[in-house]
């Protein structure tokens, strides 16, 4: 069993971070800073789309030298994406600040944007600002690093879990940052987690991609996957528990457990802050032949800017539902589906419609709605996480760069 605790990323013994205001924003605070007193295994995963930003090049050939990372920085107002030669130089620039400044290998050091695309960083800024970040790490500097790394999210996202493994007391804590741009199809977004669990890398970076895929690659505000999209997890061993390396052991099932806890936390937070949102929808697609199946027929509707707007409009329109079935690409057999908004049975078997618009508008006014669709196939089953899609999306993205 594990419960919630406070500190967010610094909970976990060893972890220090700072937030501040450095000029790449105008009133707000940009740049955060996390730093973990003992070298820390790392795992990551990265954006899988084409157009990758510097920061995201920067990390993985980090990371293909070393298996080890001590800090992050991370600045927000600002993605240096699409920057060029230019661009990879500032991000490599801020990893040499880094290490400099906390004296520490660079090596050990990632870097992170996000923001606008297309613009350079003002480095002069920046490197000022990493050293005022470093001489105010701390571990009461949680919040302040996760109000950092926000661009047009509405509330800080972080979250920590105490577990207790064979009588000792390990701790995971997580930040995320996300609100536009959020689609599953890999992190879609920035989170950053820590751990003071010592666990072998192997296993580390096999549970960090099983918990990611059960978490941030199941939400979706609209469908975007961004250019500079990371989720990272660090890892110092400094709780002194034996190393988990058994995925079958007890203990490590443990920490799993409560690792996919926190990321899942985290991702619905994100979609809880879907720009524009009015409604967070849970998506449970049952009865299919596959986990597989289910997450695509998951994915299609969680995605379908149709169903988004008519849960907006609180409309029982099932077809689109069906309908974004369809196109998912499993096979399954339409006349077998039935969909339920809530309890309330909305399409049963054979197409049989006989619903009260009374009782499902009970349901759609919620401002949590859950959507179960039973494809009658197998015992297979998956969940996804989105929101509704409001006319103040098209406000907020009609005015972004202003």
């Amino acid at each position: 069993m594990f419960s919630e605790c406070s500190g967010g990323v610094t909970a976990p013994q060893g972890f220090q971070a700072s937030g501040i205001h450095c000029g790449v924003k105008r009133m707000k605070k940009d740049l955060a800073l996390l730093y973990s007193s003992a070298s820390s295994s790392v795992a990551a995963v990265f954006t899988t789309s084409k157009v990758q930003a510097a920061p995201v090049i920067v990390n993985k050939l980090q990371l293909k030298s070393s298996s080890r990372c001590r800090a992050i920085v991370i600045n927000s107002g600002n993605a240096n994406a699409c920057t060029g030669e230019r661009g990879l130089n500032d991000a490599w620039s801020m990893v040499k600040c880094v290490a400099q400044t906390l004296n520490i290998p660079e090596r050990e050091v990632l870097v992170s944007s996000t923001g606008v695309i297309g613009q350079y960083l003002p480095m002069e800024k920046i490197q000022a600002a990493i050293v005022e970040a470093a001489s105010m790490l701390g571990v009461e500097g949680n919040r302040a690093a996760a109000e950092a790394i926000m661009t047009t999210d509405t509330f800080p996202k972080e979250i920590a879990v105490r577990v207790n493994l064979s009588g000792i007391d390990v701790t995971i804590g997580g930040m995320a940052k996300g609100s536009g741009m959020i689609a599953p199809n890999m992190a879609t977004m920035l989170a950053f987690v820590t751990t003071d669990a010592n666990i072998a890398v192997p296993l580390l970076r096999q549970s960090w991609k099983r918990a990611v895929d059960r978490s941030f690659n199941r939400i979706s505000v609209d469908g975007d996957t961004s250019t500079n999209d990371m989720a990272v997890i660090l890892a110092n061993g400094m709780a002194g528990n034996d190393e988990l390396k058994n995925a079958f052991d007890s203990a490590y099932q443990q920490f799993y457990e409560a690792l996919e806890y926190v990321l899942v936390k985290l991702s619905k937070m994100i979609v809880q802050d879907g720009e524009g949102a009015t409604k967070f929808i849970e998506i449970c697609v049952q009865g299919a032949v596959s986990e597989k199946s289910a997450f695509q027929a998951a994915k299609a509707i969680s995605n379908s800017n149709l169903v988004k707007t008519a849960i907006h409009g609180e409309d029982a329109n099932w077809g689109r539902i069906l309908a974004a079935i369809g196109y998912s690409g499993i096979d399954f057999n339409p006349g077998d589906v039935e969909i339920f908004f809530g309890a309330v049975p909305i399409l049963r078997r054979n197409y049989q419609i006989d619903f009260s618009e009374g009782e499902a508008k009970k349901v759609l006014v919620q401002n949590e709605i859950t959507i179960t669709v039973d494809l009658h196939q197998g015992n297979a089953s998956a969940t996804f996480w989105t929101c509704d899609l409001s006319e103040d999306y098209v406000a907020i993205n009609a005015n972004y760069r202003t």
